[in-house]
């Protein structure tokens, strides 16, 4: 559903999906509206006491719309409870049905025309005061309203089949409308929270791998450097002493840090040298853990030279951060490599979710561009329409070599 969802609105997809659901209500009063209109028409009776169904009709939409706007707001966490707009909703609707049963008993309409006029009335009402409220709450307010809706035609001398498709409406259409608002409300608020929980995960993501770095380079470097201290602070002593075993110590300490350095550059190597197999393979891994479709296209990979798959090795590194830490809802990612010609290769990368600028603040692209000069290579990214986010780099390669 969050793919759907994503798709059809491209990075904004959750806050479009909220603004359709919360539209979706005029729709639903407009429907009112035209039934209401076909009843009018329908209807044989006086202009006026036509034309005071219709205002009552189109003023009970009207409240429709605010407060199925309202409800789903509230359902959402984004608004408080409407409960005034529920009590004017619910004595529109009572009045309207009273208004119907009143002129049924004063003659002014026949009792054909009062069934769909009830119908609808009981099928309408239920689903904003069912979002809104509790489940317990919107049901009992719901059976209440539809019970004296319901009641009225009886008093008024609905029977039989008529008296049947106004219990039909109160027993059968009611539930489905309210339950129909209440899953319209889950769905959005379930779009709403797989999002969040999207950059939550890719968050997590870059902390665990900055935690595990931390890691190593303080399994590495907390031991050596408590030793340098120590013996730094030895030297020291023994300087102020006039002893010759101060220079001995000092060497111990250059010995010490002389290691640190290498041991240090072990544990980054694997930052540094970017292998071009193991960055792909990574990026499909870390993508697909972030829940992006990510598309991965090898080509000539496996015939490319060390310097050359060490450089896309690094381009590929880098736009799988920058689609984790800066494209925002981002659903797919599309790597592609492949030869241009008889002296070139191509790495193209696309993906979705892109920010108002191609290059946004906080990305490496300016060093791996650097990077690239070095082997002749360029890069070059650009915003397309619809959020998405294209890099590609070409590097010179003779593809008979």
């Amino acid at each position: 559903m969050n793919d759907w969802v994503e798709r059809l609105g491209g990075p904004d997809g959750p806050g479009r999906y909220r603004r359709y659901a919360l539209g979706s209500v005029a729709y639903f009063a407009l429907f009112e509206v035209g039934l209401w209109a076909l009843w009018v028409a329908q209807t044989d009776s006086s202009a006026a006491t036509l034309t005071s169904v219709a205002v009552s009709a189109v003023l009970h939409a009207l409240i429709q719309v605010v407060l199925g706007r309202a409800a789903l707001r509230h359902y959402l966490g984004d608004g408080p409870l409407p409960a005034r707009l529920i009590v004017l909703y619910t004595t529109a609707t009572l009045a309207l049905a009273a208004l119907g049963c009143v002129l049924v008993a004063t003659g002014r309409i026949g009792e054909d025309s009062l069934p769909p006029y009830l119908f609808w009335l009981v099928m309408l009402y239920a689903g904003p005061p069912a979002l809104a409220l509790s489940r317990g709450g919107g049901a009992a307010l719901v059976a209440v309203v539809s019970v004296s809706i319901t009641a009225g035609g009886a008093a008024v001398g609905l029977r039989g089949t008529q008296l049947a498709l106004v219990v039909g409406a109160a027993v059968f259409l009611a539930p489905v409308m309210a339950v129909a608002f209440r899953a319209s409300g889950w769905s959005v608020r379930l779009v709403e929270e797989l999002a969040a929980a999207r950059q939550t995960q890719t968050r997590l993501a870059v902390a665990e791998e900055r935690l595990r770095f931390g890691r190593d380079l303080h399994d590495v470097l907390g031991r050596n450097l408590a030793v340098v201290a120590l013996k730094s602070e030895l030297a020291v002593q023994l300087v102020r002493r006039g002893r010759p075993e101060a220079e001995e110590q000092m060497r111990e300490v250059q010995r010490i840090a002389q290691d640190s350095q290498r041991e240090i550059r072990s544990v980054v190597r694997g930052y540094r040298t970017a292998d071009l197999h193991t960055e792909l393979a990574g990026a499909r891994s870390v993508l697909e853990a972030a829940g992006i479709t990510c598309r991965i296209e090898e080509g000539p990979a496996a015939r490319l030279p060390s310097d050359i798959q060490a450089a896309l090795g690094w381009a590929v590194r880098e736009a799988t951060t920058n689609v984790l830490r800066h494209a925002q809802g981002a659903s797919r990612c599309n790597v592609s490599l492949r030869t241009a010609g008889p002296g070139a290769v191509l790495l193209v990368v696309e993906n979705d979710g892109a920010p108002e600028a191609a290059e946004g603040p906080g990305t490496g692209l300016p060093g791996l561009r650097e990077r690239l000069s070095a082997l002749n290579g360029t890069l070059v990214t650009e915003r397309r329409p619809g959020g998405v986010f294209h890099l590609t780099v070409r590097i010179p390669w003779e593809a008979d070599a």
